[in-house]
């Protein structure tokens, strides 16, 4: 009897046995078979695990403005495209360091500073500043220590760093190798009702009558002779003239500017009214629904640009590296800012009511009463990288349009954007429930657009996208300093006359380059008036 239950033992063993090994050539036929129909239809989940970390070095893409000698800008950038080996696209980070930069020339060390931004996204922003001019540089691009693409990429011929005075004859040549755009419909429609020409010896002296009072206005009349600059400057707050000198010290050491003259607006608002008999050709850096300035870049983004990596450390490329993916923030709509604007304290008010929707804070109060009561603790401010912890951002305006909406859509987050009459340069291409989602003035539809976006997810991650892309297409440096090329250089064409010199006038010198070897190898221009 127990030999027999024995032998039963043994073969109900052997039977469970033979059951595992059945069912684990089940399991192992089934993972051939799941990556075999994976593999035949293109999709390979069967392999995502490995190819997330295995980028593929030939296959990944590697573009960009920076990549060439003759784009001078005063910090250059390109792009990297991270490529798994079946050639799709990564849609994820790959990793902070993933890729690791250096410039060389044969011969000697280079001079120059770089960063690798991570856009969460599978792609990398690369930008480096040049402290000396350099020939025929190499910039090497590597994962894990080899090479990416067709690196190492070879800038021929100068590459002349943003401090060095060594200007393009050829306005149009210089245009085309800046890949700037034909025109932008801002500038042709701020610039249409002058078509009949600009009488400057004429409206220049009213435009001095008119906004030189104390403590109201002030505006610096500029002129351009044989590509350097001088200006004159009236009113009481003339201090901002260093923020309208750069944008074209900057273009005058990159290509030779036409002779010109024109009245700069330092202030926010802008101020050729249309209801006003005489319209005055003005630049500012703002424009509204009620007037007529040719605007152009605000000096903020204009200043981060110029100064990137070296007097800012916000601007619209660290933005898109320092923004968190969106499964990582909070689900609150996020602000702060000073009382430059009865709505922000509405807002802040709306804040104190629905913390769970909206955390919105006063860093300062200039213009309205304080009242701890009505409007909370005034906070310390938060840098601007933190805010996009959250998934929704909101842009008032201030005093005029709020100059940080550019850095907005630049990163991770959506903007819900107050409806106004204050515009910048580039408003007119953006397009609501595309770009940004759209609040009443009053903001009496913020939490109804709050809901509306919690409950459309997949359709604000698309705005979110659509906005960096816009931002990658129209608002890069490059952009920047094409856009201050050409505004001045139709401006220039409308001109009656070319511009007299002028003693009364302060020059406007270029910035000293004794730390900076610069050594300009191309022709000079010839003189078309004496020196002032």
């Amino acid at each position: 009897m127990l030999l027999s239950l024995t032998t039963s033992t043994c073969r109900t063993q052997e039977t469970t046995n033979q059951v595992k090994v059945m069912i684990g050539k089940i399991f192992y036929f089934k993972i051939f078979l799941s990556c075999f129909l994976a593999i035949f239809n293109s999709d390979l989940l069967c392999v995502d695990a490995v190819s997330k970390t295995n980028v593929d070095r030939n296959k990944t893409l590697v573009w960009g403005i920076g990549l060439r000698a003759n784009a001078t800008l005063p910090v250059r950038y390109f792009f990297i495209q991270a490529v798994d080996r079946f050639g799709r696209n990564f849609t994820e980070s790959v990793g902070e360091k993933a890729f690791q930069i250096s410039l060389a020339v044969k011969g000697t060390n280079v001079w120059y500073g770089h960063n690798v931004f991570d856009r969460q996204d599978g792609s990398y922003i690369v930008r480096y500043r040049l402290h000396r001019s350099y020939k025929d540089i190499e910039i090497h691009v590597k994962h894990k220590g080899k090479h990416v693409s067709s690196s190492p990429f070879t800038l021929h011929g100068t590459s002349y760093h943003e401090d060095c005075y060594c200007p393009v004859l050829n306005f149009d040549k210089w245009l085309k190798a800046m890949e700037c755009p034909s025109t932008y419909k801002q500038i042709d429609d701020d610039l249409q009702i002058w078509k009949n020409a600009i009488n400057m010896e004429k409206l220049a002296p009213k435009i001095v009558k008119r906004f030189n009072h104390h403590g109201q206005h002030s505006i610096c009349h500029y002129k351009i002779i044989n590509n350097k600059l001088s200006r004159k400057c009236y009113g009481e707050h003339t201090g901002f003239s260093m923020f309208s000198d750069t944008p074209f010290l900057s273009l005058a050491r990159k290509v030779i500017l036409p002779d010109m003259d024109f009245f700069i607006n330092l202030g926010d608002w802008p101020l050729s009214e249309k209801s006003s008999k005489q319209t005055y050709p003005i630049f500012s850096w703002c424009g509204s629904h009620e007037t007529k300035d040719i605007v152009m870049p605000t000096y903020d983004i204009t200043e981060s640009t110029l100064g990137m990596m070296s007097k800012v450390t916000l601007d619209i490329l660290s933005v898109q590296g320092n923004s968190p993916p969106w499964a990582n923030k909070s689900n609150l709509a996020f602000w702060r800012g000073r009382d430059s604007r009865e709505e922000r304290l509405n807002l802040v008010m709306l804040s104190k009511k629905h913390p769970d929707l909206v955390d919105a804070m006063l860093t300062n109060m200039f213009f309205f009463p304080k009242d701890e009561k009505k409007y909370g603790k005034i906070v310390q401010p938060v840098s601007f990288f933190d805010f996009f912890k959250h998934k929704y951002q909101l842009n008032i305006d201030g005093t005029v349009a709020a100059y940080r909406f550019p850095y907005l859509l630049a990163g991770s987050s959506v903007v819900l954007k107050q409806d106004s009459h204050y515009y910048e340069h580039f408003y007119n291409e953006l397009t609501p429930y595309v770009h940004y989602i759209p609040v009443k003035r009053n903001l009496s539809d913020l939490l109804d657009q709050l809901r509306w976006a919690k409950e459309h997810e997949n359709e604000v991650k698309n705005i979110v996208e659509n906005a960096q892309n816009y931002v990658l297409n129209r608002l890069l440096p490059k952009d920047i300093i094409c856009y201050h090329a050409i505004l001045i250089n139709k401006y220039s064409k409308l001109l009656k006359s070319k511009p007299a010199p002028d003693s009364t006038f302060t020059k406007v010198d270029q910035p000293s380059d004794h730390d900076s070897y610069c050594q300009c190898h191309r022709k000079k221009p010839k003189k078309t008036h004496e020196e002032l």
